[in-house]
């Protein structure tokens, strides 16, 4: 009984052991969950914020999503080259701009010839005369010296055509202006060093604009330009330089906002001499003539340059609209730095052309250019004779 006690008991171990057999490598093959691999602990920082919410609905849709489009590149914008311009030619330039002293023609031509070619020439008619001239700007000695030599020369040759008259006045006119002053505007380099042009002026003269016009004068004549920007008060003083400068291919030496303008002078110089051009053009900044500190950093600017060689010109600007006001600027001015020259601008306006006469009487200064209006090229080398006729109006059958 036992040995058959024995014998069942072994039969059921060898079936569990069978059962167990069978059922483990079953269990050993069910797929376990993933373990993180080595690529999550060593991605970089920026991917563990995970994929875009476009790739994770992607991958939970099976749906395909393009990426986004990659911003366009940039490129830098190229600014467009200024197209170098050349300047008419300034021969001539003063008989074509003459029509713009029409204004001043009512007073000089119909005004005083209208007077003059009276019936009879008595003490009030001259009177009338002097009258006119002195609202015209020429300066109270200026006009009576020019009406006492008038009234001489039609005592004595009896004249009495307009013609005639026309060309007595203009005789004297011409006379009052002194033909014989040098106008010529000293830009020619001497033994390797270019001439140097310093501009200066009081606020508000159109100054810069002038210095600009000087500029594309002497370009026309044939001379290569630097400019020096030295009015370092206004940026916007350096930047329309800068712009008259480009339209002749000229170039401009500048210095920071608030920069010492003596110093910019200087390089401005030094420039020029390193690469050999005939002319620096020195713009400075617009002073009043009564800041006596302005002025003498004005005198500053002057000796700074001059280490280089001495100033070849100094062009004083001139309102033309400030009458006799402008007498008083030209003196300070030349006090401070040698005037050499003054350029008149604004003659088309309400200006009266006799302050042309008045500027050299008073100062000995020539006037050496004159502004004829706002183009950029109505800016004319001054002379005396052609002025003269322009104010008086074209004579019958002469060419206008």
């Amino acid at each position: 009984m036992t040995d058959y006690l024995l014998i069942a008991l072994a039969l059921l171990g060898v079936l569990i052991l069978g059962t167990v057999g069978l059922v483990a490598p079953k269990l050993r093959r069910r797929r376990e969950p993933p373990l993180p691999t080595a690529e999550v602990e060593t991605r970089a920082e920026e991917d563990l914020a995970g994929p875009p919410v476009e790739a994770a609905e992607a991958e939970s849709t099976g749906i395909l999503v393009e990426p986004p489009p990659a911003p366009p590149v940039q490129v830098p914008e190229v600014p467009a080259e200024v197209p170098v311009e050349v300047p008419e030619p300034t021969a001539g330039r003063l008989v074509r701009l003459r029509s713009r002293l029409s204004r001043s023609q009512s007073v000089f031509g119909k005004g005083l010839l209208g007077l003059l070619s009276r019936d009879r020439l008595d003490e009030e008619t001259w009177e009338e005369i002097e009258d006119s001239l002195i609202t015209a700007d020429v300066g109270i000695d200026s006009t009576r010296e020019i009406v006492d030599r008038l009234r001489e020369r039609t005592r004595v040759l009896g004249t009495r055509t307009v013609a005639e008259l026309r060309t007595l006045l203009a005789a004297e006119l011409v006379n009052a202006l002194d033909p014989e002053l040098d106008r010529a505007l000293h830009t020619a380099p001497k033994d390797g060093v270019p001439a140097v042009l310093l501009v200066v002026g009081v606020n508000g003269a159109g100054k810069t604009t002038t210095c600009g016009k000087v500029a594309r004068v002497l370009v026309a004549d044939g001379r290569s330009v630097i400019l020096g920007a030295a009015d370092t008060f206004r940026a916007a003083a350096a930047d329309q330089l800068e712009t008259w400068a480009g339209r002749v291919g000229a170039e401009t030496v500048r210095g920071p906002e608030g920069a010492d303008p003596a110093s910019v002078a200087f390089d401005a110089v030094k420039r020029g001499i390193e690469t050999g051009v005939d002319t620096v053009l020195v713009d400075t900044a617009g002073r009043l003539q009564n800041k006596v500190g302005l002025m003498d950093e004005l005198g500053k600017v002057k000796r700074v340059v001059e280490k280089h060689g001495p100033i070849d010109e100094t062009l004083l600007i001139l309102d033309a609209t400030t009458g006799q006001n402008g007498l008083e600027q030209a003196r300070v001015f030349t006090e401070a730095v040698d005037v050499t020259g003054v350029a008149l601008t604004k003659l088309d306006g309400t200006a009266k052309g006799g302050i042309v006469i008045s500027v050299q009487r008073k100062l000995g200064i020539p006037v050496k250019l004159v502004g004829l209006g706002e183009g950029k090229d109505d800016l004319a080398p001054f002379d005396p004779a052609q002025f003269v006729d322009a104010l008086l109006g074209a004579e019958a059958g002469s060419d206008a």
